[in-house]
């Protein structure tokens, strides 16, 4: 089975065949994942990032099954359904205000090549035919598809190899790095220089994801928001990786009230059991529109937006602040010594988001197996060890993920 796997079965970010042997799940409950081979591991990724309360939950599962009884399927072209008025209602309640309009997807990518399309579409329509590019930040991630990947650092992103086939875009510095002055310095001269080619800013809020796992200051929000609203440019942000609770707020935008033109959901939105994604957006975006030229055959999938509606209810009706403070809490304890470490750039910690960024390469193979030998499932990349578990991991979990992580240091 292994021989097949490895020859035949493409995984994400690898080369075929495979040259690194991926590990068999048999089935998985609460936070653990349980192996083929009889070992028992805690997911610290929470399948990237998705899982928020664990795997196997009665109450999602009970979502889908009841669901199944009356249509996996139907097409949203001239239908709709009841789990999607739902999904609707919910998110345009915890959502800012004035975001008044939702396009489904079915993947964080495609929420992004919405989001774009529609930019571009609001000022086509209005007769700006020149507003055709975007700003982003560097060392951002926004997807694997085409218009998204445009938005990934040209120089040390993932997707540098398509640089010479992709829409050249503005990219401006980042707060996570070159601090909060800084930055703005820079997205002021951008956009005086090319707010006239710009349709919008697109950034991922507070936490910067695949790109490096960076944090930076909220109110990079605020003024970045002002600064694109006083140059005629619309503001998009990617809460993919940041939306339902992971950084301490529901939403990444919560921490300093803004409100952007567009929005991106995704990732945590089904709890992690069916891939889907929204788009949303204001009545003026909307409005400047006309047809939206956009339409997947799974979109608003009767499943996953039943199971969204469990998710998102099951989230809301805990004390998941209380969850977050409590990971945090530890995170903070366990990991931000490690700081002192030789083999330690930085810590850092925000909410349910723990992360150890190192001095030197990590051998991705060598930690990984090291991490399971521990009892613990994480996946490192480039020079970065970090952790976004369950909201539902208990202390022990947690002490078993941060002492995995010291082990791998320490060794």
């Amino acid at each position: 089975m292994q021989n097949f796997e490895q020859n035949h079965i493409w995984h994400p970010y690898a080369k075929m065949p495979n040259s690194t042997p991926a590990h068999l799940v048999k089935s998985a409950s609460g936070v653990h994942l349980q192996l083929a081979n009889g070992q028992k591991i805690i997911d610290g990724m929470s399948s990237w990032w998705a899982a928020i309360h664990g795997y196997n939950h009665p109450v999602l599962n009970q979502a889908i099954s009841k669901q199944l009884e009356q249509m996996a399927h139907v097409m949203f072209g001239g239908l709709t359904h009841q789990p999607a008025i739902d999904l609707a209602e919910t998110l345009l309640e915890i959502t800012p205000k004035s975001l008044t309009k939702i396009f489904f997807s079915d993947s964080g990518s495609v929420a992004v090549e919405v989001a774009l399309k529609m930019a571009w579409q609001y000022w086509q329509n209005q007769r700006q035919s020149g507003k055709q590019k975007f700003i982003t930040l560097r060392s951002g991630y926004h997807g694997d598809t085409f218009a998204a990947m445009g938005l990934s650092d040209p120089d040390g992103g993932i997707h540098h190899l398509f640089s010479s086939v992709l829409t050249p875009q503005f990219f401006v510095k980042s707060p996570a790095v070159a601090g909060l002055d800084e930055a703005l310095e820079d997205l002021k001269t951008t956009l005086k220089n090319h707010a006239n080619s710009v349709a919008a800013m697109v950034l991922e809020p507070v936490v910067q994801g695949a790109g490096g796992m960076r944090i930076y200051n909220p109110e990079y929000l605020t003024q970045a928001k002002a600064l694109c609203q006083s140059h005629n440019v619309l503001f998009i942000t990617d809460e993919i990786a940041t939306g339902f609770g992971r950084t301490g707020e529901l939403f990444a935008v919560d921490y300093v009230g803004v409100e952007p033109d567009i929005l991106c959901l995704g990732k945590a939105l089904t709890g992690g059991y069916l891939s889907l994604a929204a788009t949303l957006c204001t009545d003026e975006v909307a409005g400047k529109l006309g047809a939206l030229m956009h339409g997947p055959t799974f979109m608003a999938n009767p499943l996953a937006c039943s199971v969204a509606n469990a998710s998102i209810e099951l989230l809301l009706n805990r004390a998941w602040q209380d969850d977050i403070a409590r990971i945090e809490k530890i995170f903070t304890e366990q990991l931000l010594p490690l700081q002192q470490h030789k083999k330690v750039a930085q810590v850092r910690i925000l909410g349910a988001i723990g992360v150890v960024e190192m001095v030197d390469k990590i051998d991705v193979e060598k930690v990984q197996n090291r991490l399971i030998e521990c009892g613990v499932w994480l996946r490192p990349f480039g020079k970065l060890l970090y952790t976004m578990p369950p909201f539902i991991s208990s202390e022990a979990e947690l002490l078993q993920i941060t002492k995995a992580l010291k082990t791998v240091i320490y060794d």
